[in-house]
């Protein structure tokens, strides 16, 4: 059995997970109400817990603790939820689709002297 599969295991009742992260059952419940875990459940509906979902926890009271809301932590988890290769491939993008682009964003940050984020990272080739 590979370590990623034990790390998804649901093998820990909230008890436990309570001891392991210094959070309360109503907290643990009220991260899973807005979505920022999602334990599995026994056949009688008791909360099992795997080792990834305790390291979500700590990270949610490691956000907390650095001033996030939860709509803040939702939006970071949710992101690392994402695959990484379409995070980190490039688009392919036509020649008209390129022309379009420049013409929406960049003539128009150059027109009112103020830069956007395209501009700057393209100023460094037309100096």
């Amino acid at each position: 059995m590979t370590n990623r599969i034990r790390r998804t295991m649901p093998i820990l009742p909230i008890s436990i997970v309570m001891q392991l992260t210094d959070l309360t059952a109503r907290q643990i419940r009220y991260y899973e109400e807005n979505g920022l875990i999602s334990p599995a459940r026994t056949d009688g509906n008791k909360r099992m817990f795997s080792l990834n979902d305790v390291d979500v926890l700590l990270e949610i009271k490691d956000f907390l603790d650095q001033g996030l809301n939860i709509a803040g932590i939702r939006k970071i988890i949710e992101m690392k939820d994402q695959p990484q290769n379409v995070l980190a491939e490039p688009k392919n993008l036509s020649d008209d689709d390129v022309r379009r682009i420049f013409r929406e964003e960049i003539m128009p940050g150059n027109f009112y002297n103020r830069p956007n984020h395209r501009s700057s990272d393209l100023s460094r080739f037309y100096q």
